[in-house]
């Protein structure tokens, strides 16, 4: 097999262009920004009120900007002095960059979330972090 300098060469030319306009790719799995939410229902334990958070919070899933979302409630897990499971339910939502977490803050479909549930809870507890 002969190398072919000049094919070598337009091989690597269309790579570049191709990053050029594309852009370098995200790591599989990268993410911008994670926001996670706790909440405390006003009703604590009541099991009628937290299906309605819990299905209120999957309507956001719909938001363009929200890469991912997962709704859950305390695990159970062992009982121990750093593990904090005094809230009803909690989501995680991850964001490419903080603009689209400030979109979805906007957006009609979180407003409307907002409106509906807000009645049910007693606190908010939000967390907002990017990778190091």
């Amino acid at each position: 097999m002969d190398f072919d300098r000049r094919q070598a060469l337009t091989g690597i030319g269309l790579t570049a262009a191709v990053v050029a306009v594309a852009g370098p790719a995200k790591a599989e799995g990268s993410v911008g920004v994670r926001h996670q939410v706790f909440f405390w229902l006003k009703r604590a334990g009541n099991t009628e009120d937290r299906a309605k958070l819990v299905a209120g919070l999957k309507t956001l899933a719909a938001i363009p900007q929200v890469r991912e979302l997962h709704v859950g409630v305390p695990a159970g897990t062992e009982q121990r002095d750093v593990v904090d499971s005094s809230f009803d339910v909690s989501e995680v939502m991850l964001f490419d960059t903080i603009a689209d977490q400030k979109a979805y803050q906007e957006h009609p479909t979180h407003l409307a979330f907002v409106k509906a549930c807000s009645s049910l809870w007693r606190k908010v507890v939000v967390y907002d972090t990017v990778p190091v």
